[in-house]
């Protein structure tokens, strides 16, 4: 199984090394075919010197495209180069490489188009801020009305996708905190979604982009997305 794992990256030069090592690392113990796709979407600081020199594919943006156009490129290459799946993994080392054997084994073991790790399955590790997880809990209940899924952590952006996923993923994806929305997208075009419990760890370095002050622009933007994604997400075949 050819593996991509895609890591978007903006000014993360505090830890994206870490996260490409660990992910090859973890490759070799696991005797994954796994090759590290590091999308550098723009970045003002040193992102772009340090991923030149580690081994991964680098893709760097001339222009920032944001969290969405960033994730977007990294799985169209993964689709138009032939890889099985394609993980999304975040470039601020709280998503442990360790993890990635859980959601292939999932993935197998299920037939699953989507695998999701959820940090709330078992609550360990890091669980995020008390504001931060009402919000996960609101989407958890809105998908469920809306799809008829549970899935408990629809903001977790560690998640593998098929083939059959990444091919939507290649027409289109959500720009601005795309994961809830990426789900009802994903569901609506009748793919299967599972969740893994996984253990993530609290950002290694860097800014968060959701701060307190953005939370509730945070929230009504993504439901308002959700909304439209239901209604006009499906791919045309």
């Amino acid at each position: 199984m050819k593996i991509a794992v895609v890591i978007p990256a903006f000014n993360e030069e505090e830890n994206i090394a870490s996260v490409v090592n660990g992910l090859n690392s973890m490759a070799v113990a696991n005797k994954l075919d796994v090759t590290p796709v590091v999308v550098n979407d723009c970045s003002l600081d040193n992102t772009a010197a340090i991923i030149a020199n580690l081994n991964c594919v680098a893709l760097n943006l001339p222009v920032n495209l944001g969290i969405g156009g960033a994730v977007q490129t990294g799985i169209k290459y993964a689709y138009r180069n032939g890889f099985d799946v394609a993980f999304q993994l975040d470039g601020d080392g709280q998503h442990p490489a360790s993890e990635i054997p859980k959601l292939v084994q999932a993935h197998i073991a299920n037939n699953w188009d989507v695998v999701i790790g959820s940090r709330f399955l078992t609550n360990e590790g890091f669980q995020s801020s008390f504001a931060r997880r009402t919000g996960i809990k609101y989407f958890k209940h809105l998908i469920r009305f809306m799809c008829g899924v549970r899935v408990t952590d629809a903001t977790s952006g560690y998640r593998l996708l098929n083939r059959k996923a990444m091919a939507i993923v290649n027409d289109y994806y959500p720009h601005d905190y795309p994961e809830p929305e990426a789900v009802v997208m994903y569901v609506r075009n009748n793919c299967t979604v599972g969740e893994v419990p996984v253990v993530m760890l609290e950002r290694q370095g860097g800014v968060s982009s959701i701060g307190t002050t953005t939370s509730i622009f945070y929230m009504v933007k993504v439901t308002l997305a959700v909304v439209f994604a239901y209604f006009v997400s499906v791919r045309k075949r």
